[in-house]
């Protein structure tokens, strides 16, 4: 995507400065063959100085090149790296800037350096809401960071959504930021600038903090291939599941014992597990029963029986045994209730 060389153009920035200004310069963004940035209290006690007066070597270092001659040689490669950063969208995360302009490890550094010195780009330091970024439009940087929040504040808290409908949701908060027209393929880098929306192995978005996108454990896993499966799964599917989905090797016994564990599964039958969100509700066939008798008051046996198996893969034999418990009430009209 670059005509130019970033480490040509580093070693041409360099090379007018004073050789202790030229070694922290280096040292500071890992411009070395070996590419290790060092912080500024290891370069201080290297020279027996302060830590602030490295930061000040280093910020003269780079004023100093700004006004160089060698700085204005490179006003092609100046255009060429905006043009590049405005093609991406004008704002990105650090990591998506640096992984888009290079696929060499080793030219990263120097382009971050390049990034810092020249006057057309601006950095957004790290913070709780967003990545390290640079941008070459303060108006468009504020725009695309107060649509991300408001997008954000927009999602329920545990709700996954198809990466293209994500990206079209996206567009309506920037759309009411100002910002139309973008593809998707810009969109997508600018979701990357969030630290608070995710997108999990399955390619869902939702908020970075729902176990469902941050997934750590066995029962996200197990979550995530019962959503994609979309019906009631025996535990040891689920177990094979993660591992054609993802890649995870897990044991069918501690499969089950993680969806025992956890609110988010329903046991709906022999070793078959369906999540809470589909409407299935948790506990044994008795409490089935009692929640349908709750709800709709005194049936049938015929009508108790339908309303469970939607619940329950159970055979009907299971369900009248458990009408027999004492608290459910045959009424003189053959009708049943809970007891009193």
């Amino acid at each position: 995507m670059l005509s130019f060389s970033p480490k040509s153009a580093t070693k041409d920035l360099l090379s007018g400065l004073p050789e202790r200004s030229r070694h922290v310069l280096t040292d500071r963004f890992g411009l070395s063959s070996k590419g290790e940035r060092r912080t500024l209290d290891s370069i201080g006690q290297e020279y027996g100085i302060t830590r602030e007066r490295i930061r000040q070597i280093e910020n003269h270092g780079v004023a100093t090149i700004r006004e160089s001659d060698s700085y204005a040689k490179l006003s092609q490669a100046w255009e060429d790296l905006k043009r590049a950063m405005n093609t991406l969208g004008g704002i990105l995360a650090e990591h998506t800037l640096v992984s888009e302009l290079t696929k060499s490890e080793a030219e990263r550094n120097h382009i971050i350096f390049l990034l810092t010195v020249g006057h057309q780009f601006d950095d957004r330091r790290e913070d709780a809401n967003f990545h390290p970024r640079w941008h070459t439009d303060e108006q468009l940087a504020e725009a695309v960071e107060h649509a991300l929040t408001s997008l954000y504040e927009s999602l329920e808290p545990s709700k996954l959504t198809p990466e293209d409908e994500f990206i079209d949701l996206f567009a309506k908060h920037l759309k009411q930021e100002g910002v139309k027209n973008r593809t998707p393929e810009i969109l997508a880098r600018w979701l990357a600038l969030s630290k608070r929306v995710g997108r999990n192995p399955l390619g869902e978005w939702g908020r970075q903090e729902s176990p469902h996108v941050r997934i750590k454990n066995t029962r996200d896993f197990a979550y995530l291939t019962l959503k994609r499966h979309g019906s009631p799964m025996h535990f040891t599917e689920v177990a094979k599941g993660i591992e054609k989905l993802f890649g995870r090797e897990t044991h069918p016994a501690t499969t089950h014992n993680e969806l025992i564990k956890d609110g988010r599964f329903v046991l709906v039958g022999r070793g078959l597990y369906a999540l809470k969100e589909w409407g299935y509700e948790p506990g044994v066939v008795r409490d089935v029963i009692r929640g349908v008798l709750e709800r709709e008051g005194p049936l049938t046996r015929e009508e108790i029986v339908d309303r469970v198996k939607r619940e329950r893969y159970v055979k009907d034999a299971t369900i009248a045994v458990n009408l027999q418990n004492g608290m459910f009430t045959r009424l003189s009209d053959g009708r049943y209730s809970l007891s009193k």
